[in-house]
């Protein structure tokens, strides 16, 4: 199945909110979330240097998490076990449709995407 940005939730496909800000060329992977958390489409994500993990990156983590390196493309559920989801590696994404974790907002993750190919945009 073809990527859709603006498909509907279901497996394998990603849901579309108002996050996609552009139009960049979108690229994917698919990547584990750590066990921790919930996350919804839209958290800044970091990878976690040991396990190659994602979380959701807080500038004091000190396990390679704090710096900021994916978007997270749909909403997943790692509260109580590592899960699979699907990551923005590349694209314009909404400020506005963002979620931080601790210590971050959109002025200290933006060089940091941006060197990743992900741009900040505001959506009037």
């Amino acid at each position: 199945m073809p990527f859709d940005p603006h498909a509907s939730s279901a497996e394998d496909t990603l849901s579309y909110s108002n996050l996609i800000a552009g139009d960049k060329d979108l690229v994917t992977a698919k990547v584990t979330i750590a066990a921790g958390a919930a996350l919804t489409a839209g958290a800044v994500l970091g990878k976690i240097t040991a396990s190659g993990k994602y979380a959701l990156s807080a500038s004091a983590a000190g396990d390679g998490s704090e710096t900021p390196d994916a978007i997270l493309a749909n909403d997943v559920d790692a509260a109580a076990a590592d899960a699979e989801a699907v990551v923005y590696l590349e694209a314009e994404v909404n400020v506005d449709a963002l979620s931080f974790g601790t210590g971050h907002d959109a002025t200290s993750v933006r060089d940091a995407l941006r060197q990743r190919g992900i741009y900040l945009r505001t959506v009037y």
